[in-house]
């Protein structure tokens, strides 16, 4: 069916502002050009939003012209939308462009750069990754092959046609390699050490952990440092060989307004499984309630652990 343009212009141009007012690219405006240029519609010809404890679909082919309406203004709102849902469980997404636009920025590309992005969802980041670098240098990859089929066709309808690939993204993907870049659209609990195997020295991994963002350097084959950034950042797990088991947290008795703060989650989340939750209060506080910026992860040969401050220590943690 014929989208109003006029509408879909306003739509389009109301998310650019939005995310600009966001200060995502306070470093790197080229990629508001990227933003304007990509349709993100075309990423979600349908997606659910909750309803009565539930989900309703809501899908560009509807015949009920303020349904279909909906469908596009909820496209091009600043925030995620879920595009996949099995037995009532969120699956896939496609992420706030807000917080697509800050990683992407925080990603730090240069021309000719190759990129490995792990979740390739709907194929909407991969598109504007494929707009500023060209679909030769960009790779995304997914474990769920109903998922890299749909982000394929979604990428073709857009025009663009970089490498989709169908595999464990802890795995990465060799015969693409080296990478330049890679950034992860989903959580992990750790690092897979194949990414830093498939990079080039120098190279930059963005990655969910812990509910925030860290950024690491890759050093060598085995070697990678980094912080993590002060954003938050709640993404769908990683599966697959690499994806690791959460670890259950026992936080009976630690004070409501603790758990209710973002940051001694985001420390709880980090430290679990390997201190205390109550052992982890006690230093936050102690520390002085610190924020995410002053933590960090170390990655060198077998051993990967989480620190405060100092990779070396007094507060370091195993992942």
């Amino acid at each position: 069916m014929e989208l109003d343009p006029v509408l879909l212009a306003e739509a389009r141009t109301a998310l650019v502002r939005e995310i600009e007012a966001s200060g995502a690219w306070q470093d790197d405006p080229v990629w508001r050009e990227a933003f304007e240029a990509v349709p993100r519609h075309l990423f979600v010809p349908y997606y659910y939003v909750g309803a009565g404890g539930g989900y309703e679909r809501l899908w560009g082919e509807d015949s009920d012209d303020r349904r279909r309406t909906r469908w596009l203004r909820g496209a091009y709102t600043d925030s995620p939308l879920a595009t996949r849902v099995r037995d009532g469980d969120l699956v896939s997404s496609s992420s706030q462009p807000s917080l697509m636009a800050k990683m992407l920025a925080e990603l730090e590309v240069r021309p000719g750069h190759r990129v490995l992005e792990i979740g390739a969802g709907t194929g909407y980041n991969a598109a504007l990754l494929a707009h500023r670098l060209g679909d030769d240098h960009v790779t995304t990859m997914d474990l769920d092959p109903e998922i890299t089929e749909s982000a394929r066709r979604h990428l073709a309808a857009a025009g663009y046609r970089p490498a989709v690939v169908t595999g464990d993204g802890a795995a990465g993907c060799p015969e693409r390699a080296p990478y330049d870049r890679i950034i992860a659209t989903c959580t992990l609990n750790s690092v897979p050490r194949a990414w830093l195997a498939q990079c080039s020295p120098g190279a930059r991994v963005l990655t969910p952990l812990a509910t925030g963002l860290v950024a690491l350097t890759v050093r060598g084959a085995e070697h990678a440092e980094g912080r993590f950034l002060h954003t938050p950042a709640y993404f769908v797990p990683l599966r697959g060989g690499g994806a690791g088991t959460p670890q259950e947290q026992h936080i009976g008795g630690l004070p409501r307004r603790a758990l209710q703060n973002e940051l001694f989650r985001f420390l709880l989340e980090l430290t679990a499984g390997s201190l205390d939750p109550h052992e982890a209060l006690a230093l936050w506080q102690r520390e002085g309630r610190p924020v995410r910026e002053r933590f960090g992860i170390t990655v060198s040969g077998p051993y990967e652990w989480a620190w405060l401050d100092d990779p070396e220590g007094p507060y370091v943690w195993p992942l």
